[in-house]
């Protein structure tokens, strides 16, 4: 922050789970200048999000919409910036060029998705020109099956390969997000009711060491919350995580929390090269339930001490793993929401199965979001 083999004939074979759902092949675009829509496009079943995005009114994106399908970066930020587009369609990949962050603001209610194996690839590792996405003061957004691949950790005090930023209503649902300059998804000034099912997040490729910002390894997946001293924050940032996988290469942040209510729920965490896991950071309040970590160093980081409440019940799984796995003492939030929680015995192989956590699922389908 600035200061995850797709199953689809699979699953469309397994007809009892597809109901509600259109299961027609997507069309690339006929004209790569034009912008295109088609009712062979994969449109969305009408499901809505869980967790922490199902409260004040729910997500439900663009919903049925006819998707506009894009196959270039020009297609791409057309669509994105064009609030009138209410579901935008990815095929195949799509590069960003050097300093091609996309500012995603001011919309509401839209999905963004991939087809089969989209991906949305940055390489610029500059302080100005990183990321890929910016999503400022939108609500009710839907983003599903998309993989965003960033050029690799570098502390530049760059952009996170996705930022959103004083949104409300917002589910990523089966996305991948990996080697992100700065970080991989960040949330910051008062974004709330955000929920992150079946995502995997993960770094690949190296860091890049000796940045201005003075960390030589700065994979660092997810931040939540800018500053301390952000207090307008308080009673924000609340946000779910369920069924994701921070899997190997991430080092820190796997979140770390300031402020919100952040409900970290049956979630795999197995990155060997991690110093700390969930981070626990100022006023944050945390409920940290029926996760499996494995191969982890610090699972639980206290920080300061100076979180509201960070509660680890019994049903979590540690395995193979150094130094603290334990809360506060203090109990956390009330969920306001119920989820069908699985027991930690059974999230391994729900998180890492085919159609798990990632970009798995072939396109904009309610098949396996359930959480």
């Amino acid at each position: 922050m600035k200061t995850n083999t797709f199953l689809a004939s699979a699953l469309l074979s397994v007809s009892g789970l597809l109901v509600g759902c259109d299961t027609s092949s997507p069309n690339p675009a006929t004209d790569a200048e034009d912008l295109t829509t088609a009712s062979t496009a994969n449109v969305e079943a009408t499901c809505t999000a869980e967790g922490w995005a199902a409260q004040n009114g729910g997500t439900k994106g663009g919903s049925t919409a006819t998707p506009t399908i894009v196959t270039t970066y020009d297609q791409l930020k057309a669509a994105i910036t064009n609030a009138t587009v209410k579901v935008v369609q990815v095929n195949g990949t799509i590069t960003i060029p050097a300093g091609g962050r996309i500012s995603f603001q001011d919309q509401n209610s839209k999905t963004l998705f991939g087809s089969a194996g989209a991906r949305l690839v940055s390489a610029d590792q500059t302080k100005d020109g990183s990321g890929i996405l910016n999503i400022k003061r939108c609500s009710n957004l839907v983003i599903r099956n998309l993989i965003f691949e960033g050029p690799g950790a570098y502390d530049v005090d760059g952009w996170d390969n996705v930022t959103i930023d004083a949104c409300t209503r917002v589910w990523v649902d089966h996305c991948e997000f990996r080697d992100g300059v700065d970080g991989n998804l960040d949330f910051k000034n008062t974004a709330d009711f955000i929920t992150v099912s079946w995502t995997k997040f993960a770094y690949l490729k190296a860091p890049r060491p000796d940045g201005p910002g003075g960390s030589d390894d700065h994979r660092f997946s997810n931040l939540i919350g800018s500053s301390d001293t952000s207090t307008g924050d308080r009673g924000k940032l609340n946000i779910t995580f369920a069924r994701c996988w921070w899997a190997q290469g991430c080092v820190a942040r796997m979140p770390r929390v300031r402020f919100g209510k952040v409900h970290v729920v049956n979630n795999l965490f197995s990155s060997s090269a991690s110093t700390s896991g969930v981070m626990a950071g100022f006023e944050a309040n945390l409920l940290i339930q029926n996760n499996v970590f494995e191969n982890m160093n610090r699972p639980i980081d206290l920080m300061a001490n100076n979180s509201t409440a960070v509660q680890v019940p019994a049903g979590n799984i540690f395995t193979n793993t150094t130094g603290n796995t334990g809360g506060n003492g203090k109990t956390a939030f009330t969920p306001p929401y119920t989820l069908s929680v699985l027991s930690a015995s059974s999230v391994k192989a729900a998180v890492t199965a085919t159609n798990g956590a990632g970009a798995t699922v072939g396109g904009n389908t309610c098949v396996n979001s359930d959480i």
